[in-house]
């Protein structure tokens, strides 16, 4: 079963500017506040972070009081970070004894009548990803002098078990001292929990012991931390908190039995996790990119891992590696024993895996499904082993069948749905959407393995969540038409350390017992547990359950509906899917979960009317949709769009932080500058800048322009000549011209030119390069200007880490923090200090325009300018980039 943490949360109280981008109001500059330090007046009270478990139902509550004790209103911001997998059903806001309550609505309806919202950017991510496997909720609002605040944010979540235990992962970063800090948790398991124990990263133990209690007996336990405000102090005489970072509490509950049925008010859960069993051999296959993107660390990486898993595997299962570039390679030619001398043998061979070519995602997987198959028809392999598929990739298929939805009937088809099929994406370039797609199709799940410096420790993290099958063909059977709306109740596997949770609605709820049958293969012999509940014994034990919270198994069972809806439905066409949205969309707005398909309607005081916002659930990521499908020369702001255009204006913008950096290049008409230039896939873009018709001496008023640019892929012998006038195109000797007056789309090799009349020239390469090149126009007997290119970069992903250029540097995740805004020479330009790269630098707050959309007027984008040509922005200097010609 997938790994899944809880309650993983961040409570973030942050003082001083909040500076991830500009205020949006100048004359707030300074007023702008998360909940501080006791700083300007702002007092934070309280922060409580309450959890209660019962039944692996988990309800939380987050709870920040403060007192404004200034003389002038503050505007305060409440941040919470909270599990990808949880489900937000309550949000208010007090002030002064006014609740302002957070409604949750249907999304679409809720867009519509917030569209005015919508379009002033005041619902625009009070919900956003944030890292691995947290989401942030952030709201702010204005307070008034004396004023009091409450916020309160409510989720819930059903704890799935990871490796043999249930685990709260609390990750608190207050930032400042708070008079009543606690976390509290308060667990109620009917199986009796068997162990408890509670740590943090950010302080010593002698330290937390006196700060934690920690205490389980029979079916409840409890955990609280409730650090004094000496204990937060970073050092005895420190104004500021010590705590941050990881707070977690483990348990895991008695398993006498190897199975627990609860019955309340009709519906029931059904826990199945047994113990001790023989593990079932296996049949793996590991099919891995070897594309020239995995190439550097993410391949040494790949290798580290799999030694590792090389390790573990088991003398009885079978094994091997199939490697797809733009070919298929194998290690052997049909799957062999893991035999001490065939591990052995496979260590030298992962050594000396080597990244090479392109993405042959279909023919490899193909080929490994084929060998499974054939191991089983020729009985190479024992009748009760199980056969797996693991793949590994960073991108999309560009070679060979590259088409998703061909590709996933290809392999649904080969698979049969036999055994499952479990796919990595390793890292963010990649369409992540179509790797959980056909794994969820074929009875298996996708995992994003992020690229970080833990990413071998990721994917021998999941090896073993899949190491140890102990049933296969598991079936979970009810009297016959005594359930209703049952959830799940077959799966490919029980894994060693997860569990099997099952929930349905009982059609007599007077009936005097209930009985469930468990039924798999094992590693020896087919086994069939038994589990019988006598209703009248549930409703004494009903009795002792404290901490239960209003009809817990009925959210329980709807909570695993809906998310078992929202992964039928991603595989759904037509009236299929209506018919699982419109479900998923019921049962969301009946029990007021946040899902998908509904959003949070959050409504707020601000300056004497009520704002409202949209608190709406991020999907994963990772999914691009076709070029037609999607408005692509639509300047949406923060759209993480390189561009350079104008004077030659290079801007980056940077979606993670809803903001902007810009940088010049002062250079003489005539330079020819790299752009981006990619060593693995063969691309590079190059630009030549020219001047005005009549040139200024003094290079601080020149104002000179992209006239010229180079667009070439080596690998493909293609290159692609845009001037004011033309577009040459060149495959291999052959060459074709057209004007700027032409309308035209040219297809060929997997790439796609589409000319728009005297407007741009759209560029694509596969799926993964979008290059938009627009055209700016002048009156022709203008004395001084003439007509000059923009060129944008749409869509990267395809293009591998070492993409370098002055564009092309941008096109990997980087940061940079902004602070100590103040007002410049120009009033209306703000000065600040911005941090980028290791380099400390001096930055005007100003504007750019993206022209993709209205070339004659363009989009405003507010940004951070960077002087003396990008210096210590950009790597190097300016002067490395020059080339000596187009091509």
């Amino acid at each position: 079963m997938a790994s899944v943490q809880w309650p993983c949360i961040i409570l973030a109280l942050l003082s001083g500017l909040v500076v991830p981008g500009f205020p949006r109001s100048p004359s707030r500059l300074l007023e702008k506040r998360s909940l501080p330090e006791g700083a300007d007046g702002i007092e934070i009270h309280s922060t409580k972070i309450s959890c209660k478990v019962t039944s692996r139902f988990a309800h939380n509550v987050v709870t920040t009081k403060a007192i404004n004790r200034a003389n002038t209103a503050k505007e305060v911001s409440f941040d919470v970070e909270l599990p990808k997998t949880a489900f937000i059903t309550n949000f208010t806001l007090t002030i002064d004894g006014v609740t302002y309550p957070g409604n949750v609505k249907e999304k679409e309806v809720a867009k519509k009548q917030y569209e005015k919202a919508v379009s002033q950017g005041k619902t625009a991510g009070l919900v956003k990803a944030s890292g691995r496997k947290l989401e942030k909720f952030t709201v702010s609002v204005n307070v008034a002098a004396g004023s009091r605040v409450t916020f309160e944010l409510t989720y819930e979540e059903l704890l799935k078990r990871h490796k043999g235990m249930y685990e709260m992962y609390l990750k608190v970063q207050p930032k400042q001292l708070v008079e009543h800090f606690e976390i509290e948790a308060d667990i109620f398991e009917p199986q009796g929990i068997s162990t408890l124990d509670a740590k943090a990263s950010f302080i010593t133990n002698d330290v937390l012991g006196s700060a934690l209690t920690k205490s389980f007996s029979g079916k409840k336990g409890h955990v609280s931390f409730k650090p004094s405000l000496d204990q937060q102090r970073s050092c005895p005489t420190c104004p500021d908190s010590l705590i941050n970072g990881e707070f977690i509490i483990t348990y895991d509950v008695n398993r006498e039995s190897p199975a627990n049925v609860q019955v309340v008010n009709g519906y029931f859960v059904h826990f199945f996790a047994p113990q001790g069993l023989p593990v079932v051999p296996k049949n793996i296959v590991f099919v891995i990119d070897v594309s020239g993107s995995m190439q550097g660390r993410k391949m040494e990486q790949t290798k580290d891992a799999l030694l590792k898993i090389l390790d573990d595997v088991k003398e009885d299962d079978f094994l091997n590696f199939i490697l797809f570039s733009g070919d298929v390679t194998t290690w052997k030619e049909n799957l062999v024993q893991a035999t001490p001398e065939n591990i052995q043998e496979a260590r030298v061979f992962v050594r000396n895996i080597q990244d090479q070519g392109m993405t042959n995602i279909n023919d490899g997987l193909l080929r490994g499904i084929s060998m499974l198959n054939k191991a089983r028809e020729e009985h190479r392999v024992s009748e009760r082993s199980t056969s797996i598929v693991i793949m590994l990739t960073d991108g999309d298929a560009n070679v060979g069948e590259s088409r998703p939805p061909q590709i996933q009937e290809n392999v649904r088809n080969a698979i049969g749905g036999k055994f499952p099929l479990y796919n990595l994406g390793f890292g963010n370039n990649l369409n992540y959407n179509f790797l959980e797609s056909m794994a969820l199709e074929n009875h298996g799940f996708a995992r994003r393995i992020y690229e970080d410096s833990d990413a071998n420790l990721q994917l021998q993290g999941f090896y073993e969540e899949v190491a140890n099958p102990l049933l296969t063909g598991v079936e979970v059977e009810y009297p016959e038409n005594a359930i209703l709306d049952l959830t799940q109740n077959t799966y490919k596997h029980f894994y060693d350390g997860s569990e099997i949770v099952v929930a349905g609605r009982l059609v007599d709820e007077d009936m005097n017992n209930f009985k469930a049958d468990v039924k798999g293969h094992g590693a020896v012999n087919d086994l069939t547990f038994t589990e019988e509940v006598d209703m009248k014994e549930m409703e004494k034990a009903l009795k002792e359950q404290d901490y239960i919270f209003g009809n817990y198994i009925e959210r329980l069972w709807a909570y695993l509906t809906i998310e078992q809806l929202l992964e039928k439905r991603k595989n759904a066409q037509g009236d299929e899917k209506e018919n699982l949205t419109a479900q998923a969309l019921d049962l969301s707005l009946k029990y007021h979960f946040v899902t998908p398909l509904t959003s949070m309607v959050v409504t707020k005081p601000e300056d004497n009317k009520n704002e409202m916002a949209i608190a709406d659930k991020p999907g994963e990521g990772g999914h691009r949709e076709p070029l037609e499908q999607r408005e692509v020369l639509g300047a949406s702001p923060f759209s993480d769009v390189p561009s350079v255009d104008g004077d030659p204006h290079f801007i980056i913008q940077v979606a993670e932080k809803d903001d902007a950096i810009c940088f010049n290049i002062d250079e003489e008409p005539g330079t020819v500058l790299r752009l981006i230039q990619d060593p693995v896939t063969g691309f590079t873009v190059n630009g030549q800048i020219i001047g005005d018709k009549i040139g200024s001496p003094n290079s601080e008023t020149r104002k000179t322009y992209f006239g010229k640019l180079g667009i070439a892929n080596t690998q493909m012998d293609f290159r692609i000549e845009v001037t004011p006038e033309k577009i040459t195109l060149w495959n291999g000797a052959a060459k074709s011209t057209f004007s700027w007056l032409d309308t035209v789309k040219v297809t060929q090799d997997g790439l796609s030119v589409m000319i728009n009349r005297r407007k741009n020239m759209v560029v694509t390469f596969g799926d993964g390069v979008t290059f938009v090149v627009v055209l700016h126009q002048v009156w022709k007997k203008h004395p001084v200007h003439q007509d000059f290119l923009g060129f944008y970069v749409l869509d990267s992903h395809r293009m591998s880490a070492q993409t370098h250029g002055l564009l092309g540097q941008f096109f990997h995740p980087f940061d940079f923090q902004v602070s100590d805004i103040h007002p410049g020479s120009d009033p209306t330009k703000p000065q600040a200090t911005m941090v980028v790269k290791n380099h400390q630098l001096t930055v005007t707050r100003g504007s750019q325009k993206d022209y993709r959309k209205d070339v004659s007027i363009g989009t405003k984008v507010a940004c951070w300018f960077v002087h003396n040509n990008g210096q210590g922005l950009i790597d190097g200097v300016h002067s490395d980039y020059i080339v000596p010609d187009l091509f």
